[in-house]
């Protein structure tokens, strides 16, 4: 798996020639985000260092137990990161930030990152079906896990419609099962 992680890295990197992966602990920006997102969510997104993998540009910030995780769960993170790649790309980094960011609102009905994580985390669906094989994500706990970071601090509460969230999720493993 590991020489697989590499070509995908590889794949990645000739796609997007300054791609790379940083550690968050190095980044003075990502130590400046973790603060701020603590603040803004009242200390409810509190493992954003340890937990979260992040993409600036074409930069995948990760925690530092990033080299520990098996080389399958980084290749399908690495996956749903090429995807938002793609999205500013296709909509330029500035248009890209903003839709991500602030519209129609920051908080609540964040539209855009709803729809840009849902296109991103279809991706990661796929690599986890075809890692680990369909029971991987055709189960509540997973699926119930996934869905709260749409509706959670996680995500700055981007998307209050858990039913519809459920309902593309189901439908997206229905299709993957086909």
């Amino acid at each position: 798996m590991d020489t697989e992680l590499a070509q995908l890295e590889a794949e990645v990197r000739k796609e997007f020639p300054n791609f790379k992966v940083m550690q968050k602990a190095n980044s003075s920006l990502m130590k400046a985000i973790d603060i701020f997102l603590k603040v803004i969510t009242f200390w409810k997104m509190k493992d954003f260092m340890q937990s979260f993998i992040t993409t600036v540009g074409v930069t995948v910030y990760v925690p530092g137990t990033w080299n520990k995780r098996p080389a399958q769960s980084r290749m399908a993170v690495l996956r749903h990161e090429r995807i938002h790649m793609r999205q500013a790309k296709k909509y330029t980094r500035p248009l890209f930030s903003f839709l991500y960011l602030f519209f129609p609102l920051p908080i609540g009905l964040a539209y855009f990152r709803m729809k840009f994580e849902k296109e991103a985390y279809e991706e990661t669906l796929r690599a986890l079906k075809e890692y680990y094989g369909i029971e991987s994500i055709a189960n509540v706990r997973f699926r119930d896990d996934l869905i709260k970071h749409f509706t959670t601090a996680e995500y700055y509460w981007m998307w209050p419609f858990k039913k519809s969230l459920e309902k593309w999720y189901d439908g997206f493993v229905e299709k993957l099962r086909s």
